[in-house]
């Protein structure tokens, strides 16, 4: 089996998973990674000289700075990043650039040296840096505080789920999220689909169950076949659930509070559209048309864990 290095979203997992007191085997089998892997990581990217704590961010920093220490030639100058601009500018990642110009045989930097051309146009006042995704700050939990959320009567847990759900094997099953806007109560209910990561999205003029519900339904009447399950958080937004199973026949599960991983197709989904609706932004005059268009342009992005395939071919068959 072909070694892969560790991931920025399997560096930001760990860390959780090492703040909840998991083990590093327990890690190890989550991650589906052997346990000298774990071991490695945190023992190259731990912050020994200060509290020996392991924070994704640093380990992230640490490990890219090791690879770009690691180029010794400059094969590519300006005229070859010519294309490399233009994706950008699609909001396409190095990584999809990269592997999708690769599979295709057209001579490519790698994801770090994009990367590098990105901070060096931003240090000349350049704008491609606004073109990638950043990762936001999270707030830490409260693990020990009392949380009330989701303590609803009949609700089933995520561990009620199908193992093949948690495989990924089959298509049908999806997870369900809401992203909040600035100011106003006018936000976005997101469902993407486990297997395919293809992705729908819904504009809401509140966060009531009501408005939830109806968005909810009419994403679902677009392919009602293509439904089989839903897992949500404990967000109250959601706790008229069983209008929609009445509705549609699908069944929602519900994640345990706090263990953001276990909707981790869900969390990824959010962080990429923030890239087209950024935090502190109104969503007020966004319309269910705009949704779609953002939709269109995220299932039709290549992801690497596809072999650079999109997700739009991926849920169709194409």
């Amino acid at each position: 089996m072909k070694y892969q290095q560790i991931t920025s979203e399997e560096r930001y997992t760990l860390s959780l998973l090492r703040l909840q007191g998991y083990t590093v085997a327990r890690i190890a089998e989550i991650l589906d990674r052997h346990r000298s892997t774990i071991y490695r990581e945190l023992s190259r990217n731990s912050c020994h000289r200060t509290d020996g704590a392991y924070r994704h961010s640093k380990a992230d920093s640490r490990a890219r700075g090791r690879r770009r220490r690691s180029r010794r030639n400059n094969r590519y100058e300006n005229h070859h990043f010519k294309l490399v601009h233009r994706l950008l500018r699609k909001k396409w990642s190095p990584e999809q650039i990269r592997g999708t110009l690769k599979a295709r045989g057209v001579p490519c930097p790698s994801h770090e040296m994009i990367y590098q051309y990105v901070w060096r146009d931003k240090a000349h006042g350049g704008n491609l840096w606004k073109h990638l995704r950043c990762a936001q700050k999270r707030r830490r939990k409260r693990y020990r505080s009392y949380d009330s959320r989701g303590r609803m009567e009949f609700k089933r847990h995520i561990s009620e789920r199908p193992a093949s759900v948690e495989s990924r094997r089959y298509k049908g099953h999806w997870e369900i999220d809401t992203v909040m806007g600035k100011t106003t109560k006018d936000c976005i209910v997101t469902l993407v689909e486990r297997k395919t990561g293809f992705c729908m999205i819904g504009k809401l003029r509140d966060r009531t169950t009501k408005t939830l519900n109806k968005r909810t339904l009419k994403l679902i009447a677009r392919d009602p076949k293509a439904f089989k399950t839903i897992t949500a958080d404990n967000g109250t937004e959601f706790h008229q659930y069983m209008d929609i199973e009445n509705e549609s026949k699908v069944k929602f599960y519900f994640a345990t509070p706090h263990h953001s991983w276990e909707r981790g197709s869900n969390e990824n989904l959010n962080g990429l559209i923030r890239q087209y609706l950024p935090k502190g932004q109104t969503m007020m005059g966004l319309t269910q048309q705009q949704c779609d268009e953002i939709a269109r342009k995220l299932n039709t992005r290549p992801r690497k864990r596809f072999g650079f395939r999109t997700p739009e071919k991926m849920y169709y068959g194409k």
